[in-house]
């Protein structure tokens, strides 16, 4: 169960082991602290990653496992730097769609050859871990999780397409909770509701569009049929990187955990 992490995160003596899928960049900064935590209480922890990356660097605090990928790391850097260039230039949705869909083609061909890494599966098939701690826009870990049986613990902001409230069955009800990149408030005309209504049905589109890909080598790999969304749904617990005070009002589910602030740098009192 999803207790099975908490206990992992604030209780010490006989430390658990703890698998931990990450992505690169400003996620991995945000998820560093928190593996930090984890390794002051006792436990043992394990990152897989891939072998170029930005910042994921060895540490004595995890043992770090990589694996091959086709891409350099000048195709990462220049990815990053684009999307994070983008990310303050209004755009069309269906472009910043297509940029997200660089990422996710990127990601399953990292997928594709973590999960063709023998020796590195059978490593862990060994390893008889406690849970697994996962930022899920990288599929490939509750993949993984689904493999090992083990719990997983998803550790984000948000998925595209609002996907975390999909893979939930948390109400989010158009009329009520603007979609990203329509620009509205929570207090909308009826034409901004049917609007709102139609980007919820063509993100839902969008996404079986982006994590289809994955199918076949959920197929291969789980040998059963399966979807990304409908794996998103085991996920034991999720932590959501932001805070309830700056969002707009909205059930959560029992397992959507909110953490937001939880990367911030503690700064020194301030002297007399």
């Amino acid at each position: 169960s999803w207790a099975v992490f908490f206990l992992l995160l604030w209780t010490s003596g006989e430390g658990g082991k703890l698998l931990v899928i990450p992505i690169d960049g400003s996620h991995w900064l945000s998820m560093h602290p928190v593996i930090e935590k984890l390794r002051v209480n006792g436990h043992e922890i394990v990152v897989v990653a891939p072998e170029i990356n930005l910042r994921i660097r060895p540490s004595p605090i995890y043992t770090l496992k990589t694996y091959p990928v086709s891409y350099t790391k000048e195709f990462v850097e220049a990815e990053f730097k684009q999307m994070g260039h983008r990310s303050f230039v209004p755009q069309p949705f269906l472009e910043k769609l297509s940029k997200i869909a660089n990422f996710t083609s990127m990601f399953l061909d990292s997928c594709k050859r973590l999960l063709s890494e023998k020796e590195l599966i059978q490593y862990l098939e060994g390893s008889k871990f406690d849970a697994i701690f996962m930022d899920p826009f990288f599929p490939c870990g509750q993949i993984l999780a689904e493999h090992l049986s083990l719990p997983s613990v998803y550790f984000l902001r948000g998925l595209p397409c609002s996907l975390e409230f999909e893979a939930t069955m948390c109400p989010s009800l158009p009329s009520y909770v603007p979609r990203f990149f329509t620009h509205s408030t929570d207090h909308m005309s009826f034409w901004q509701r049917l609007g709102n209504l139609l980007a919820t049905l063509g993100s839902s589109l969008a996404c079986s569009v982006l994590y289809s890909p994955y199918d076949p080598l959920i197929r291969e790999f789980l040998r059963r049929e399966a979807t990304v969304p409908e794996l998103f749904s085991h996920a034991a617990v999720w932590l959501m990187k932001y805070d309830f005070v700056f969002e707009y009002p909205r059930p959560l589910m029992p397992n959507m955990v909110l953490v937001g602030g939880i990367g911030c740098t503690r700064e020194n009192k301030l002297s007399q």
